[in-house]
């Protein structure tokens, strides 16, 4: 049976050094990192997420800023806000929560949040930094899932990895990061041909397609290691639902040497890459050493 790779565990590792980086910020600077986050309308799942969000930053001992709009509101004046966030010297971090109502150009919000506080790393400025192996800000899944794979396998060169998804928030950055490890990437995607051996090849599978236990037993390489990002919700007995990922992981934990299980695993490290980034950005902002996890 593979190792169970908890992300619940090593999220709270991660947030423990970030808040005794952040208490050391403090004592040095007098500054308080500050993390803003913006949520229009009141769709359920982004408000568990943004509360979620807002007591972590706390906990870290950063401040944390919410601005919760209507759903109606015009593009214009969520443009305005991220303008005043901006040009706040006490924010860090500027995200707006996603999915946007229909009538807002979610691209146009994204690139007017200044790239230096885009610390969900979707910002065009540093979505060509990554491509090209700058210094930038990383999107926070991929960050976390490169971070939990450096901790079981260590040097992480010459692995042949593949990525299951091509979006722009997992599946690109994601495949750019593993090449700065000196991995051979291979993006996969529904129209990749024998998608089953392309997968069995792989010493490293990333899961990022969004489609519920797609990934089967038989197409895991026995010893591989198996990041799932995917998170389906399915309909359950007694009309409750379950998350699952998009690895079968009843099977797969049965040939893979190590693997994120749904919930518990990738979903952790999201937000406490995001605290991570917003550390490292008041730290850039400011002219201190930035602290490296």
């Amino acid at each position: 049976m593979a190792d169970i790779i908890d992300g619940k565990a090593f999220a709270a590792g991660l947030r423990e050094k970030i808040a005794s980086q952040v208490a050391t910020i403090k004592q040095q600077s007098g500054i308080t990192p500050g993390l803003a986050v913006v949520l229009v309308g009141e769709d359920p799942a982004s408000q568990v997420y943004v509360r979620n969000k807002g007591k972590q930053t706390v906990e870290v001992g950063m401040n944390s800023i919410e601005h919760k709009l209507d759903v109606s509101t015009p593009q214009d004046e969520l443009l305005q806000l991220i303008d005043k966030l901006n040009n706040d010297s006490s924010v860090h971090g500027i995200l707006v929560q996603l999915p946007l109502p229909s009538h807002i150009d979610e691209e146009a919000v994204i690139n007017s949040i200044h790239f230096d506080k885009d610390v969900d790393g979707f910002h065009l400025t540093n979505v060509g930094r990554l491509s090209i192996g700058s210094e930038g800000i990383v999107p926070c899944t991929p960050l976390g899932s490169i971070m939990m794979l450096r901790d079981k396998l260590g040097d992480l060169s010459g692995l042949n990895a593949v990525v299951v998804g091509r979006s722009n928030i997992v599946g690109k950055p994601m495949a750019s990061l593993l090449l700065q490890e000196n991995c051979t990437v291979t993006i996969a995607h529904s129209r990749t041909k024998d998608l089953p051996q392309v997968c069995s090849e792989a010493d490293i599978v990333i899961a990022a397609v969004g489609r519920p236990e797609m990934i089967k037993q038989d197409w895991i390489k026995p010893g591989a290691t198996v990041i799932d990002v995917g998170i389906n919700r399915l309909e359950a007995e007694g009309g409750k639902t379950r998350l699952v990922g998009d690895v079968d992981f009843e099977g797969a934990s049965k040939v893979a040497g190590a693997i994120t299980p749904v919930p518990g695993g990738v979903g952790p490290m999201t937000i406490a890459c995001l605290l991570h980034n917003t550390m490292q950005q008041c730290c850039r902002l400011n002219g201190l050493d930035v602290p490296q996890v």
